[in-house]
């Protein structure tokens, strides 16, 4: 009973220590920095929609998504979503890359980490892809199969078609004598082996193994009376990493094979490419070979080559320019790190059709992310022990009676008491070394005079910084921006902004910022006054497109646009920035009700007379019934449409004469227009910086004056399309918690 009292007396007296409360206060401080960091920048809001299970985790190896390309030629490839496909059930349109990703397998229970490797085999008007899935529990890949009936737009996972005790990828299918084959990539079993089809698409046989090597991304092409093999050995000692290419010959698919007289065919430090990145193709008679460019890291890019000989004794191809264009997106965009297999084939109707797959971060990116951050946090414990022993908040001294345990009860054992006493000189040792290393720091930071504390200071500084390093490269993901998908499928937007010349420098910015983000295809510029700038003015991942405006009018706002090819628009004034998330979010809203106005600006009219009020009197009352327009995505269509519309032509006059308040008209029409329901929808943004009040440029810069003309419009607007007022929706309303 007394050493149990004593130890407690010990740690009373140890929490009520110097030390304790100075690293319980520094854990406090730069937990606080941490939650607040990842509150603005990348973790204000989980996806509730992202239901539990293994699969579609951060994996070293990537997070590899397959993409949908047409084009006249296989060396004019446009991505899926220039085709303005539509699927209206899920508001996608037009569809947007990627078509297939980890999710499309999951919706099956099939777990997966990423599907990557794409192959086609078209039946008629039925396209069956087959795809490398790595099974999220046995990290093995396996051969998964899906099926589409509408050219691609959409998918439906049918299973996994090949499942062997080995890893398997690179399942390239061809045809041959009415038959059906598959030769996936198995080099860990250390053999080639091909597959022939018994009940397509989800059973195969073992045909045969065609050669007794590890190969890897293997074809077989049948080209100038020969049957050519291609795919890399990389087992052999001093072979160069993905840069080496052999070739056989044969008369048959089956064999047998023939190695070729320069194999290795490319292994030099330019060969970049060597290694198969997908099938081959004849265009124009001419056969090209996709090659993979590993330089910077596994999978960077494809690389596209001529072959100008292939004969049993000589080959010789060169580089040509790659017919798909890199995105300028980065990591926002789904192959924005690397892509690295293609699949291109000629579809009956004289189209090329071609599947990709795609990365948005690098090989090894989590495994490196998780080191710098825990390297980051490290640093961070050893400045605040440090700190604390400078400014003498940590005494240098560990007390040997407090730590060993240098007696022992009569009726402990023997050996455990021999075994205390052959502990404890190392312990002394270890601890009084320690403590000279010590006491020369101790108290030499002065926290009383001036340069002590600027010295504290800066330490904070560094302190805080390696906090929020820690806290982005452990807790951040990779740092893109994704798209959220609706019914498994995604889409993209067009951004409109309307400005003039006094806010030159916000547009710049704007566009700079907003076409990175993954869902917006074009940013259209409505150009109200003065001298409008070029496009080269801009730096933009996406087209950007100027529409002069014959007068300044916010009506210009909503004017029908024939040449604007997405469904959804998202009005956003150039003078408002957030983050691609808060938009990508908001998106998604909308695409759930696309017959809505959504965004991320709530008020409430209310009152009599009725009086235009703000989000926090909003919030006050716990609901709203606007949705400001300036930040706010609508049917091009059908906003459009009704805005424009004879109806509404008393209502544009009156928002003329007041130049204000298009945004009310436009909420008044949703409700004069609708069925009875729900009108608005609202999405809170993380954070969101309105950048006119760092200029004064803007028609709301008279806060009061603002509020009683939109007062006015309310009253007016009213009369002549009802009563807005007798809606109000509670925040907190949606399931996701994007509205609370």
């Amino acid at each position: 009973m007394e050493s149990m009292a004593a130890a407690a007396r010990r740690l009373r007296l140890l929490l009520r220590s110097t030390a304790v409360l100075y690293l319980l206060a520094a854990a406090f401080l730069l937990g606080s920095a941490g939650v607040l960091y990842s509150r603005f920048t990348f973790a204000a809001f989980s996806d509730s929609y992202t239901p539990p299970s293994p699969g579609c985790r951060p994996d070293g190896e990537g997070s590899w998504s397959i993409g949908l390309f047409y084009g006249e030629s296989p060396l004019k490839l446009q991505p899926l979503e220039l085709r303005e496909m539509w699927r209206n059930e899920s508001a996608a349109w037009p569809v947007a890359n990627p078509v297939f990703t980890c999710a499309s397998v999951l919706d099956a229970r099939s777990p997966s980490n990423f599907v990557a490797d794409p192959f086609l085999h078209i039946l008629g008007d039925t396209f069956y892809l087959f795809f490398e899935t790595k099974n999220s529990i046995t990290l093995q890949g396996d051969i998964g199969v899906a099926r589409s009936t509408d050219r691609g737009a959409t998918w439906k996972f049918l299973g996994i078609a090949l499942d062997e005790e080995w890893h398997l990828s690179y399942p390239y299918v061809f045809s041959h004598e009415d038959q059906i084959f598959m030769m996936p990539e198995s080099s860990k079993k250390g053999e080639l082996h091909l597959y022939r089809a018994v009940d397509f698409p989800l059973q195969w046989k073992l045909e045969k193994v065609i050669l007794k090597k590890p190969l890897v991304d293997s074809f077989i092409i049948n080209h100038n009376g020969y049957y050519w093999l291609f795919g890399s050995d990389f087992s052999a000692f001093g072979a160069k990493k993905n840069g080496q290419l052999e070739i056989w010959y044969s008369s048959s698919p089956l064999g047998p094979w023939k190695p070729h007289k320069q194999n290795p065919v490319y292994n030099t430090d330019k060969s970049l490419g060597a290694r198969n990145a997908g099938r081959p193709f004849v265009y124009n008679d001419i056969l090209y070979r996709t090659g993979q460019d590993c330089g910077e890291t596994y999978g960077r890019r494809i690389r596209l080559f001529q072959v100008k000989v292939l004969t049993p004794d000589n080959y010789e191809e060169v580089e040509v320019p790659f017919g798909i264009e890199e995105s300028r997106k980065g990591r926002n965009a789904w192959n924005g790190a690397r892509y690295h297999h293609l699949d291109v084939q000629k579809l009956p109707s004289g189209e090329w059709i071609g599947v990709m797959d795609g990365d948005r971060v690098p090989s090894g990116d989590s495994v490196r992310r998780l080191i710098l951050g825990y390297i980051a946090f490290g640093l961070v414990t050893i400045l605040v022990i440090v700190s604390g022993v400078l400014v003498s908040a940590i005494k240098c001294i560990v007390p040997l009676s407090w730590c060993l345990p240098i007696s022992a009860k009569r009726s402990d054992s023997i050996s455990q008491r021999r075994s205390y006493f052959q502990l404890y000189p190392k312990l002394r040792w270890l601890f009084t070394h320690l403590n000279r290393l010590g006491s020369p720091l101790q108290g030499r930071i002065n926290p009383n005079n001036c340069s002590g504390r600027s010295l504290l200071a800066l330490i904070l500084i560094v302190v805080l910084a390696l906090t929020c390093i820690g806290t982005h490269h452990v807790y951040g993901g990779n740092g893109a921006e994704v798209a959220y998908p609706v019914k498994g499928q995604y889409s993209q937007f067009t951004l409109l902004t309307m400005t003039y010349d006094a806010r030159i420098w916000n547009l710049k910015m704007f566009i700079k910022h907003y076409s990175r983000c993954s869902s917006v295809r074009e940013i259209v510029v409505v150009w109200n006054k003065g001298q409008p700038p070029v496009n080269g003015d801009f730096d933009s991942a996406v087209p950007v497109r100027i529409r002069i405006e014959d007068r300044n009018s916010l009506n210009n706002r909503f004017k029908a646009d024939p040449l604007i090819k997405t469904r959804a628009v998202l009005e956003l004034d150039d003078d408002i920035m957030m983050t691609c998330d808060d938009v990508e979010r908001g998106f998604r809203v909308w695409r759930e009700h696309p017959d809505r106005i959504v965004g991320f600006y709530p008020r409430l009219a209310n009152g009599n007379p009725l009086q235009y009020r703000d989000e926090r009197y909003a919030r006050q009352q716990n609901g709203y019934n606007m949705i400001l327009t300036g930040a706010a995505f609508i049917d091009s269509k059908l906003a459009f449409d009704m805005y424009w519309s004879d109806l509404a032509k008393e209502g544009r006059e009156f928002v003329d004469k007041k130049f204000n308040c298009e945004d009310v008209l436009l909420n008044y029409l949703y409700v004069n227009a609708s069925k009875p329901g729900k009108t608005v929808e609202y999405v809170r943004p993380s954070w969101a910086i309105d950048t006119s009040k760092f200029t004064g440029a803007a028609i709301s810069k008279n806060t009061q004056v603002h509020y009683q003309v939109r007062s006015e419009c309310l009253v007016k607007f009213a009369k002549m399309y009802g009563n807005l007022a007798a809606n109000k929706w509670s925040f907190n309303g949606r399931t996701d918690g994007w509205d609370v």
